[in-house]
């Protein structure tokens, strides 16, 4: 065990208070930088210490790195054993831990599969179609996963959605989310936002198994509850009971994702829900220098709703932020990349030292493009990610056959992949037969009355097809050799060696084949971290929960600028950033002028300001094209909101040229007084 004293030496007081408050009610407000991951991980540590079990801890985070973080900084502190015994993870992870104990009580097998995105398309377009919605123009399949994602966010189920509906196209919605939630039962598959929904409903319909996880966890701990969306606090609330020993820990002001059902309220709220709490705010930042904490207080102080906080830094002033004006987008990208090159050498830091942020995504060709020419190399958050190439996605269908026999999609992903004389007519005829047997689509493959509608090499591909599944279901139902087995099983089955028939180019096929050879290291590597041997079901489980954090490619040696928006580099932190394209009707986007909903915007700004350490460089342009044209374009409304004397003075004959409006005098005033 380690030395107390000194460990408690070592942290701030406020960091202290949080880290001994461990009985009641507690509200960590962690301003960015404040070492919200030490203060949660010490807390956590510190129970322990004081003889609780740790068993009895439940840590939820929203990634699987903030996790892995935990768990390796904990262990660190105490001992391994210990360390083991907690549970640590995500929202879902945790809540997929309880359905596969409880789930049969909800008429689901334990053997469920996570529907991912193209999965739920799939489903959601039989649902329009069994709905005779298929030609309605104005009910698309992305318009009715966002609305069946908001329903089930909220824990309305179809049931509820269809006596909610008060207008027509609420109505059919609610019709269409009842049939996708049919299939979904019926191929026993649940979506992302199920994994909260039953588990709440387990809670509330059957107080047995409430009680027996209140029992279970004495003392929950919630990190980023900003980020907690109305699902997630109904099921801690339930998950607390009469104990109330709930600390959250989490920062108002980077509440950014209102967009997909996180509600700012839930932590606003927080000390009327759970009277007696104790809070503790935490405002000594150890990334940024002063002048980049004074721009980010100011901006998120033109806020009303929030707690107050005031961020400040003992590592001084440091640097003014550096503004700068463009002619065009072209101009904006060649300096970014002509500036990294200039002061890597002059500060004597690495290409992972600098970041460009923007607001969107599609902002970053042209910063790619500049880099690729000035020849730094860059990883690009948010691009097409290793397990979402189709092959993998394909390999991946293969092997959840495996665990649920009962997935339609997943047979309807690979049936003619490679290609086996299974095309259209063969579906249309499955789907006959299912109409009229309910059973699924891999027990009617070696039914006679799918195979006499084929000819008669077609028919032998579906038993060859079916015995190959029926064997490696239960060579892979064993725990152990994983990925052995997993590449026996796709050789086999056809798919490895058919991707020469899928793809004819040689160079293509190739480099899909070297793409699944990775997807089956992954498998080994799941392996081999685990501490006894895993199930497939165990990994297509990891495989369905991994993030965009998890999936991001880097180059060979890691040493690359990063390019992301700044909803993803919420968490990071970068010596010298770079925040492109301040500019009216970009950021903040012209979709939050248009709503009025200007909160979450100005706290997205302060995100992107409190991700730089050393300096902070803000551009925009005159000029940019947008949408197909050219548009003359003016500074955001948001650089009005830094302060006077921490913004390096731009030539205000330069700065004249791109605009006359009020909005532009008042920011030529503030870098030039005496104008």
């Amino acid at each position: 065990m380690s030395d107390w004293q000194n460990i408690l030496r070592g942290l701030n007081n406020e960091q202290r208070e949080a880290v001994k408050t461990t009985e009641g009610p507690l509200l960590v407000l962690a301003g960015a930088g404040t070492g919200k991951t030490r203060v949660i991980t010490f807390r956590i540590a510190w129970m322990l210490e004081q003889g609780i079990q740790p068993e009895k801890i439940l840590a939820l985070t929203f990634t699987n790195k903030a996790a892995r973080e935990m768990k390796e900084r904990i262990a660190e502190l105490v001992s391994e054993d210990q360390a083991k015994k907690l549970t640590v993870g995500t929202f879902h992870s945790f809540c997929i831990r309880v359905l596969r104990k409880e789930i049969k009580r909800l008429n689901y097998l334990p053997s469920f599969t996570i529907a991912d995105t193209s999965d739920q398309e799939g489903i959601i377009k039989q649902a329009l179609a069994q709905a005779g919605y298929s030609a309605v123009e104005d009910i698309s399949a992305g318009r009715i996963a966002a609305y069946i994602g908001k329903q089930k966010n909220q824990l309305v189920g179809y049931r509820a959605a269809r006596k909610l509906a008060d207008n027509e196209n609420d109505s059919r919605m609610a019709y269409v989310y009842e049939h996708y939630q049919t299939l979904l039962e019926t191929q026993n598959m649940l979506d992302f936002d199920d994994m909260l929904l039953l588990t709440h409903e387990l809670f509330s319909r059957f107080p047995e198994v409430l009680e027996k996880y209140r029992e279970r966890f004495h003392y929950i701990l919630v990190d980023e509850y900003q980020d907690t969306n109305f699902a997630q606090f109904s099921v801690v609330k339930l998950l607390c009971g009469d104990r109330n020993n709930i600390c959250v820990v989490g920062d108002d002001d980077q509440s950014i994702y209102g967009w997909r059902g996180a509600d700012v309220g839930n932590i606003l709220k927080f000390p009327e829900i759970f009277p007696g709490t104790v809070q503790v705010k935490l405002e000594q930042n150890y990334r940024s220098t002063n002048n980049i904490l004074k721009a980010a207080n100011a901006v998120i102080s033109a806020n009303t709703e929030r707690f107050e906080k005031n961020l400040w830094s003992a590592h001084g002033d440091g640097d003014p932020i550096l503004v700068v004006p463009n002619k065009t987008n072209e101009d904006e990208a060649a300096f970014i990349a002509d500036y990294i090159m200039q002061e890597r050498e002059a500060m004597g830091l690495e290409f992972k030292d600098f970041a460009i942020l923007y607001r969107s995504n599609h902002l970053s060709r042209l910063f790619e493009l500049s880099l690729r020419k000035a020849g730094v190399p860059y990883r690009l958050v948010g691009g097409q990610e290793f397990f979402q190439r189709k092959e993998i996605k394909d390999a991946a269908a293969y092997l959840k056959l495996l665990v649920n026999p009962l997935e339609d999609q997943s047979l309807l992903r690979i049936l003619s992949v490679p290609p086996r004389g299974l095309g259209d007519k063969a579906v249309n005829r499955l789907k006959e037969l299912k109409a009229a047997a309910f059973l699924p689509f891999t027990s009617l493959l070696n039914e006679d009355a799918f195979l006499k509608s084929l000819t008669p090499k077609s028919a032998a591909e579906a038993r060859s097809l079916t015995h190959c599944l029926q064997k490696y279901r239960a060579e892979l139902s064993k725990p152990g050799n994983l990925a052995e087995k997993a590449r026996d099983y796709l050789v086999e089955v056809g798919y490895y060696n058919g991707l020469q028939k899928v793809y004819k180019n040689i160079d293509d096929s190739r480099k899909r084949q070297e793409n699944v050879e990775e997807f089956l290291n992954a498998i080994a590597e799941f392996e081999h971290k685990a501490e006894n041997p895993p199930t497939l079901m165990e990994y297509l489980e990891s495989y369905s929960l991994l993030e965009e954090n998890d999936r991001t490619e880097e180059p060979n040696d890691g040493n690359a600028v990063t390019l992301s928006s700044v909803h993803a580099s919420k968490g990071l932190e970068y010596p010298f950033v770079f925040l492109a394209a301040l500019e009216r009707n970009i950021f903040p986007h012209e979709r939050s002028i248009e709503e009025g909903s200007m909160d979450e915007e100005l706290r997205l700004f302060y995100v992107a300001l409190t991700r730089a350490k050393l300096r902070l460089v803000i551009t925009f342009c005159r000029m940019r094209a947008l949408h197909g044209r050219i548009n003359n374009q003016s500074p955001s409304r948001f650089l009005a909101l830094l302060p006077e004397g921490i913004a390096e003075k731009a030539d205000p004959e330069d700065l004249l040229r791109y605009a006359s409006n009020d909005e532009m005098e008042k920011f030529f005033a503030m870098f030039n007084p005496g104008n």
